[in-house]
């Protein structure tokens, strides 16, 4: 197979996901990590901040060859409601993947109507970033470019 120096939408849109969701993650760990006084824990949180620098330098490489990348934007997506956004996200995961795995019916009842709530989360969080143009979906431009700033924030702070 030839080598490729552009990658699809697919690829494009996933790479996107983890780059925002690490870059959050950094960030806070970063400001968590000076409230940690016990050595071990502080080991851990050191070790966790540097494979997610690591992970970040070695995918923000990738941007460049995404469909569209431009050369120069200036959108920052909203630190606090991207951690809101990755939450959220990542609880509607959760509870879909324990809606599939529960045998009990009340169990499976109760954890249905948390994974709509937690639709219902998402989706307001969404919404309020999208609206204030903090997560511009739908121009895919703009949307790698808050992942650049982001991440680029992360890794200096």
């Amino acid at each position: 197979m030839a080598k490729q120096n552009r990658l699809a939408w697919h690829e494009t849109l996933e790479l996107h996901e983890l780059v925002a969701f690490q870059s959050v993650l950094l960030w806070k760990f970063k400001k968590n990590v000076r409230k940690v006084t016990e050595p071990e824990l502080r080991a851990l949180y050191a070790f966790s901040i540097n494979a997610l620098e690591n992970n970040l330098r070695e995918l923000l490489r990738f941007y460049p060859m995404a469909p569209g990348f431009p050369e120069a934007a200036r959108a920052e997506i909203g630190f606090f409601a991207g951690d809101l956004l990755g939450s959220a996200k990542t609880a509607v995961r959760y509870y879909a993947i324990a809606v599939t795995e529960t045998a009990t019916p009340a169990l499976r009842e109760v954890l249905t109507r948390q994974l709509n709530t937690a639709i219902d989360w998402h989706g307001r969080v969404f919404y309020y970033m999208y609206e204030r143009g903090l997560y511009p979906s739908y121009d895919l431009q703009k949307l790698l470019m808050n992942d650049v700033n982001l991440a680029s924030k992360a890794l200096s702070e």
